[in-house]
């Protein structure tokens, strides 16, 4: 499992539905006696330690999808979390200090915020500065690791090309020592022959090996189509047959990575996990994912199986888990046509709008205000009042 995942989401993931479930510490509650208290404008009840940009810029992307204008003291801690240099740590308990190389800033984060924010829009010069440090960190084979410096893997330059695509840059043009993030991420498909035919690794094994990672690969199918964590479907409906022919494009990879994943949860409906000392579990996260990715690459109507597993399956996983999981089911809702208002009788937005700060009011269409439109109402029924009298006054001469 990626790092950029939080400690609760982790815990969260080994839970399942019923007598069978281990026994979870229950993260719902908030943050333990000793943890700071958390900022007003933060979403989740969680320590942010490891999770607080991430999960916020999630969370604003997600309402941002449904047409839900997130608070401003929300968007405001996003922004106000970046470093001078444009980087994002996962979380700044002190904003208002400058970061220093004690501070751990990564890709994943700065990466999330760029696409909430680009979303959002109103705040280039946030993004741009992000952008820049993204491209300063970028690795010679032309892809990301988690931490600057670090061995690029699937899942951070997946969600990096897609900030580059959330702010109108084409990853392909985006060369390190003439390699793009496109030539690193295809370095982690795998052949369609073998075991994880046509699946992505997270990264090659000490051996420089291979191995097929559902969530490498649902990141890895909506980069390689050169869109972010929360991409519509594709109403066309592209094939998924997973072909072989020399050195694949990245669309061919997309392809061969949905074939991977249909095939990963055709039986079942969702993927598996499974953690040293526990027995198998089933994988709420990279399920949502899957869904996103099948959608975006073959059309909705590859989605539904794991889709409608997540309608009968996901609501406790996601209220113990938090913003990030509505944030992930409300994709997959909105990926493969589901009303994410309506997801299994959950309504997602409510549940994710009250895990932080109460969303603003819905912007009026009119550029003259609600208000005016009012008058205007008042004004012609009191107009209609006038005509109605008319025509009684007339009737009775």
């Amino acid at each position: 499992m990626n790092f950029r995942r939080s400690a609760a989401a982790l815990a969260a993931a080994v839970a399942v539905i019923g007598s069978a479930a281990p026994a979870v510490a229950d993260t719902s509650a908030g943050p333990s006696p000793s943890s700071p208290a958390l900022p007003a404008g933060l979403y989740g009840t969680t320590d942010p330690q490891y999770d607080g940009v991430w999960r916020q810029s999630l969370a604003l992307l997600a309402q941002h999808t449904v047409e839900v204008r997130p608070a401003a003291k929300a968007v405001d801690w996003l922004t106000g979390q970046q470093c001078a240099d444009g980087s994002f740590a996962p979380f700044r308990a002190e904003p208002g200090k400058a970061c220093d190389a004690k501070l751990m800033v990564d890709t994943n984060s700065t990466a999330a915020a760029v696409q909430a924010l680009a979303a959002l829009g109103g705040h280039d010069t946030v993004t741009g500065k992000a952008v820049s440090w993204l491209k300063s960190v970028q690795n010679k084979d032309g892809g990301w690791g988690y931490t600057p410096g670090g061995p690029s893997d699937t899942n951070s330059t997946s969600v990096v090309i897609g900030a580059l695509a959330a702010v109108g840059q084409k990853p392909e043009s985006v060369v390190k020592d003439g390699k793009s993030p496109y030539d690193a991420l295809l370095t982690f498909a795998l052949p369609c022959s073998g075991d994880g035919a046509g699946a992505f690794a997270y990264q090659p094994d000490k051996k420089g090996e291979l191995a097929a990672n559902a969530d490498a690969t649902a990141a890895a199918v909506v980069a390689a189509l050169g869109q972010g964590m929360a991409p519509k479907g594709n109403a066309k409906g592209a094939e998924s047959r997973c072909e072989d022919s020399g050195k694949p494009s990245p669309d061919r990879a997309a392809a061969n990575g949905a074939s991977y994943l249909a095939q990963a949860v055709a039986k079942d409906g969702h993927l598996t996990s499974s953690l040293p000392g526990s027995t198998d579990q089933p994988d709420f996260g990279n399920t949502a994912d899957t869904v996103v990715a099948l959608a975006a690459q073959s059309g909705p109507a590859q989605a539904q199986k794991p889709l409608k597993w997540l309608e009968k399956n996901s609501e406790a996983w996601a209220k113990q888990s938090g913003p990030a999981a509505y944030a992930q089911l409300v994709f997959a809702a909105r990926a493969a046509g589901a009303d994410p208002r309506d997801f299994g009788g959950v309504d997602l937005v409510e549940r994710l709008n009250a895990t932080g700060p109460a969303p603003q009011a819905a912007k009026s269409d009119s550029p003259f205000g609600v208000w005016w439109t009012v008058g205007v109402f008042l004004v012609a029924g009191v107009g209609i009042g006038f005509l109605l009298s008319g025509r009684k006054k007339q009737g009775q001469s």
